[in-house]
């Protein structure tokens, strides 16, 4: 028998489905930092996150035992479309402000989050300060906007695998990430933060 921790998530969660509970606390723990993380940005209440994060992992527990996993891709990418719907789910009972949906034709497929950070040592620090203003303003994003951005340049997931996580489509996806680009520069002129990066 393989050792789990040779495993990868997709094996684990099968181990567990089959019966191994230790194999379930080893998903657990390889997917709790970036899933609370995710959940955190999007939220941005403590403990709103940690009964979003529980009640997700209850969700994935129950998905499992119900044979509703299918190894059809990453297992993270799983988690992470049960947690967006958890989310979403929080925001309708908040009546949370409504998703504006894109216009045809907005394509920021080309952009990566590599390219917006040059690794030379001698501009670490300012690039260092351009983020945190970033992340500052991206506090102030709607929720759906927030959380494209955040998957894009933060976890590095392409515009298809946000799509298929956040349920919609690509274009969705490409004009949520439009207007938080728009959002974040009129943010910018409006406190006159430089976000030029060298």
């Amino acid at each position: 028998m393989k050792n789990l921790n040779d495993m990868t998530d997709e094996q684990l969660a099968f181990s567990y489905i089959d019966g191994n509970n230790k194999a379930f606390d080893l998903l657990l723990s390889r997917n709790q930092s970036r899933l609370f993380s995710y959940i955190l940005f999007v939220v941005r209440d403590q403990d709103v996150a940690n009964d979003i994060f529980q009640e997700t992992f209850v969700k994935v527990i129950t998905k499992l035992h119900e044979g509703k996993y299918r190894d059809t891709g990453k297992f993270s990418a799983w988690i992470m479309r049960i947690a967006h719907n958890v989310i979403m789910d929080w925001y309708r009972d908040q009546k949370a402000e409504r998703i504006v949906e894109p216009t045809e034709g907005n394509d920021l497929s080309n952009l990566s989050s590599k390219d917006i950070i040059d690794s030379n040592i001698e501009n670490l620090f300012v690039n260092d300060q351009i983020l945190r203003d970033v992340r500052k303003m991206m506090e102030q994003l709607p929720a759906s906007q927030r959380e494209v951005v955040f998957m894009r340049f933060y976890q590095e997931m392409s515009f298809k695998e946000i799509a298929e996580t956040t349920g919609v489509s690509i274009n969705t996806s490409l004009g949520r990430m439009r207007y938080a680009i728009l959002n974040l520069r009129r943010m910018a002129k409006d406190h006159q933060i430089m976000l030029q990066m060298d």
